[in-house]
């Protein structure tokens, strides 16, 4: 059974899935990193250090324009202190689509704070402030049933012209439900944290749209 489910996966990607899968990108040097520094862990994952703003690690010779993004990610419940998510559609390195988690505000008492669980944001027109402040409440949603916000959890963001939707943890309704703010024409995808903010992924899979 196993040998079948490989020859099915190997075959899928040929024709017509275009997959890509993290462990092929374990080195500094198939990476462009913006404002962060970049190690490896030897579960395979990868982290990004913590300094002040936003940083991305690009993936280099990997385009993305629409399909499916699955990755394990961690961040930490230091309020203010864990931005962690994926860029997309990146034309340059301010340009480009996001979404991303606030793990400190996953388990937040505060109805307010939780109901800022997940993130998209299309920079550097239509970032958060801007986005909460005319359109609150739907850019952002809670994360429900809510992760451990110091430990992994996996996210799947599929990516259509007009919609983009974030699954967490396998539970099949959608925790956060947009149309895209801008169409950018860049096709740069990379890991991303906000400012003051660490991260960690591992397990990434990217499946290009037909």
């Amino acid at each position: 059974m196993k040998i079948y489910k490989a020859l099915f996966f190997a075959v899928a990607c040929l024709f017509g899935m275009n997959c890509f899968a993290q462990e092929r990108h374990q080195k500094a040097a198939d990476f462009t990193v913006v404002n962060r520094q970049l190690s490896f862990g030897g579960d395979g994952s990868l982290h990004l250090n913590e300094v002040d703003n936003a940083g991305i690690a690009w993936l280099n010779n990997t385009r993305f324009k629409y399909g499916t993004i699955e990755f394990d990610v961690k961040g930490n419940d230091k309020p203010q202190g864990s931005f962690v998510g994926i860029a997309y559609h990146g034309l340059n390195d301010t340009t480009y689509e996001c979404v991303y988690f606030r793990p400190f505000n996953f388990l937040a008492a505060d109805p307010v704070r939780k109901s800022h669980g997940v993130q998209y944001i299309a920079v550097p027109k239509y970032d958060w402030p801007m986005l909460r402040e005319k359109y609150p409440n739907k850019y952002e949603q809670a994360v429900v049933p809510a992760p451990d916000p110091n430990a992994w959890f996996h996210a799947r963001i599929t990516v259509t012209p007009k919609k983009i939707s974030v699954y967490v943890n396998g539970v099949q309704k959608a925790m956060l439900e947009v149309e895209p703010l801008t169409n950018t024409g860049g096709t740069k995808i990379g890991y991303w944290v906000g400012n003051g903010s660490p991260g960690d992924w591992k397990n990434l899979k990217i499946t290009n749209a037909n």
